[in-house]
């Protein structure tokens, strides 16, 4: 016995994902990364929205969530998880800056970065690829889910797209990573992703 697993996947979702749509029609079967749509329609119209190429992927699956929403989630994720960083480095003897030399302690520094990336990459990674949604998403109603079929992305595509939002954040842009990767999504057409969705071949769906 032996399956495909779904494009950009990394594995067969279980047939028991409760957020996985059906398949599309046989005329519009296809990835959305395979052959890019004609602009025109809306991305979830019934048919055909892009007048002739692909069928919508998003056919099927609940609206598309508001960016800002999910920048509000998103602000919740990270101080959540950055008061950790901040317990844990303060109890290690570790932090940014030295108040007390000239000297700012790159060492140090470097190592509330590693740690920033690892809790944060872990975070976003078990949380999602085990229901879609970190803490922030679940109480903004909201969730990520596989672009290409709906389900919950896999531990590798989490993984993945945890790492491109993450290791830059941490390691040498902060914030103005964030606001790229994840501002992204309010000028993006038609499925509104940050470059992280992108990477990872996920969308953020409303769950309400």
């Amino acid at each position: 016995m032996s399956s495909e697993p779904p494009p950009g996947s990394g594995q067969q979702p279980p047939d028991d994902d409760p957020f996985r749509k059906q398949p599309p029609p046989a005329e519009g079967s296809g990835s959305p990364y395979s052959t890019p749509p004609p602009y025109g329609g809306g991305p979830h119209g019934g048919g055909d929205p892009y007048g002739g190429g692909p069928a919508d992927p998003l056919a099927g699956m609940p609206p598309l969530a508001p960016s800002g929403r999910r920048t509000l989630a998103r602000i919740i994720d990270m101080i959540m998880v950055g008061v950790v960083v901040w317990l844990l480095t303060w109890g290690a003897g570790v932090s940014e800056y030295n108040v007390d030399s000239d000297d700012m302690q790159y060492g140090k520094s470097l190592a509330q970065s590693a740690l920033a990336a690892v809790l944060y990459i872990a975070y976003d990674t078990v949380m999602i690829s085990r229901s879609g949604q970190t803490l922030g998403k679940k109480w903004l109603g909201m969730r990520v889910a596989n672009l290409d079929n709906g389900s919950t992305p896999s531990t590798q595509s989490t993984l993945i797209r945890s790492a491109v939002l993450w290791i830059p954040f941490a390691f040498c842009c902060a914030c103005i990573w964030t606001a790229i990767a994840g501002g992204w999504s309010y000028f993006d057409k038609p499925y509104k992703q940050g470059l992280h969705d992108k990477a990872a071949k996920t969308v953020v769906v409303s769950t309400t």
